[in-house]
């Protein structure tokens, strides 16, 4: 019996051996997430492999929801070294890292992107308010009284605003596990839904009730708000079309008059296809983004799973890379693939905390 239970013991320690090797012999950094960043992503990559000893990183798109779950699964050879996304960790998914065993974590910024509510060249111009967006999608919107909702009844955009052409709503976007998904519900569709003043009174009462020490009615309030302004109809005026942009550029050619979802830089990349709707009177350009006057744009990032580098090669050298002002400042070659920088100083910081793999930190929030 003690020989055999020597003989598990060794086998058991072998087999943890041989898992820490493999891990260790992993010759390529994994990266996953979101569809937005993948194309930046993937031009560093490919400039990563190209020009230093290593090899090239494989990248997956999965959305940024996708990418944070693969990410927070835990250590090891089976999960991924860097995940990217269109909007910031949440703080469940940071306690799911935490609660896995990924316990230091590097957030870079990479820089601004825009989201375009678009369509194609030969479409009508659409000139959208943010209560035009969130009228056109919501599930339910504010009846004749306050605190009063319905069914959404709309089915054109002159029913929304009789200044808009007397088109069939049909909107081509990311599903739930996507960045630019939850970014564009919380800038345009909330952006819409605050409009509303007793829709805007929920969140002021949430705080309020937070602030008195009412926890409860704080979070019932809160969960009513982004319940009203964050839930899209479903009844096929909006169509998840996946995390596939190519997609939705193609639905839309064929559909003239159907508009669809996803970031500037693909928007800038298809300018001879598609066009972008004014979001309330301003242009969707760089340099509105940059300057913060489009009202829909959000910041980009990726993040690093510390406990991987030095057993994966090349995950220091990458970020030095991504980190280049060749890369990503104002003349660098991701700004020519439509990435709106950071200002210089940001930029500088950001740089520096990447590079000594800073690890991020998360309140109550």
């Amino acid at each position: 019996m003690k020989h055999a239970t020597a003989i598990t013991a060794a086998f058991v320690t072998l087999t943890a051996a041989s898992s820490q090797v493999s891990a260790a012999g992993r010759d390529h950094i994994e990266i996953v997430g979101s569809s937005t960043v993948y194309p930046f992503a993937t031009v560093v990559a490919e400039t990563f492999g190209n020009k230093t000893k290593f090899k090239t990183p494989k990248i997956e798109s999965t959305g940024s929801g996708g990418g944070f779950k693969l990410f927070c699964a835990g250590n090891g050879i089976k999960t991924p070294d860097i995940t990217n996304a269109s909007r910031r960790i949440k703080k469940s998914e940071f306690d799911k890292c935490a609660k896995n065993g990924v316990n230091s974590i590097t957030e870079v910024q990479i820089g601004y992107d825009g989201i375009a509510i678009a369509n194609a060249k030969e479409g009508p111009q659409f000139n959208l308010s943010l209560r035009d967006v969130f009228l056109a999608l919501a599930k339910e919107v504010p009846g004749t009284e306050p605190g009063q909702l319905k069914p959404n009844p709309y089915k054109t955009w002159k029913d929304v605003n009789p200044a808009l052409p007397a088109v069939k709503i049909e909107v081509l976007g990311p599903p739930p596990t996507s960045g630019t998904r939850d970014a564009f519900a919380e800038l345009a569709m909330e952006g819409g839904c605050k409009t509303f003043g007793w829709i805007k009174d929920l969140k002021a009462a949430s705080k309020k009730a937070k602030k008195a020490g009412d926890k409860d009615k704080a979070k019932a309030l809160k969960q009513q708000y982004k319940g009203i302004c964050h839930t899209v109809r479903e009844d096929g005026a909006y169509i998840e079309a996946g995390e596939n942009d190519n997609l939705i550029v193609q639905k839309l050619e064929k559909n003239p008059n159907a508009l669809g979802i996803f970031g500037f830089s693909f928007l800038d990349q298809n300018g001879d296809k598609v066009k972008g709707a004014q979001v309330d009177g301003v242009e969707i350009s760089f340099d509105n983004i940059a300057d913060g006057k489009y009202p829909v744009s959000r910041p980009l990032f990726f993040y690093v799973k510390n406990d991987h580098v030095g057993k994966v090669p090349g995950i220091k050298e990458y970020i030095v890379e991504f980190t280049e002002e060749d890369t990503w400042g104002p003349d660098g070659y991701l700004t020519e693939k439509g990435l709106i920088p950071l200002g210089d100083e940001q930029r500088a910081q950001m740089a520096k905390d990447a590079r000594a793999l800073k690890p991020l930190k998360l309140g109550n929030e």
